[in-house]
């Protein structure tokens, strides 16, 4: 898979909704209701972080549930790309990019979502051929003020930002010509998950998928 028809899938799962859920998964038990109720709320597309012993099982589980286009998140390494793909994932992010990550991705034709936070990442990028990015962390990096800064001299660069967006914050980012859609930690917290209370979760969703 080459780095542009990566950048133009990545574009289309972006567009299936406003916000991609950013999950963390302990108990792979969840994985399926919780990816049946982010669906039925209205966001299709969901990122399981590889931050815990049971995400891979878990993204393998919320595969197969209909409707769900499942991504590995907190891609770090061409391991983690080879693992992702036996796993069951359509898509990657990472939070940056490595020459070796970008090559195992291609390599492996699972689209990636690479990230950048500054000038000179992205340009590295779309010289590779790359024209969708993460902005990562978004909100210690500026915010949707340094997202409409780099659209200035970047504007063939369109971005996901992720890391602390909020509610209350994503439409800030949502407005902006350069932004597809944001990443999301607070649909699905660790709280409402352990609980299993998918009904909250679904209407946090409904919310989200509304933006």
């Amino acid at each position: 898979m080459t780095p542009a028809e990566a950048s133009r899938t990545l574009r289309a799962l972006c567009a299936r909704a406003p916000v991609i859920p950013v999950l963390v998964i302990e108990d792979a038990g969840t994985a399926r209701p919780l990816a049946e109720a982010l669906v039925a709320g209205g966001l299709p597309v969901l990122e399981v972080t590889l931050r815990t012993p049971a995400a891979l099982e878990a993204l393998a589980a919320m595969a197969d549930v209909p409707g769900a286009e499942v991504g590995a998140g907190t891609v770090l390494s061409p391991a983690d790309v080879t693992a992702a793909c036996a796993a069951g994932a359509r898509f990657a992010v990472a939070p940056g990019a490595t020459p070796e990550l970008l090559g195992q991705a291609e390599a492996a034709d699972l689209p990636l979502l690479p990230g950048a936070a500054t000038a000179s990442e992205a340009m590295a990028l779309l010289a590779r051929g790359y024209d969708v990015a993460k902005f990562f962390p978004a909100g210690p990096m500026g915010g949707p003020a340094a997202l409409s800064a780099l659209g200035g001299p970047l504007p063939g660069m369109a971005w996901c930002p992720t890391g602390g967006i909020t509610p209350e914050t994503a439409p800030d980012y949502l407005t902006l010509a350069n932004v597809l859609c944001v990443g999301g930690s607070w649909i699905a917290p660790r709280a409402l998950v352990e609980a299993r209370d998918w009904p909250a979760i679904e209407a946090r969703a409904r919310a989200a998928a509304a933006l």
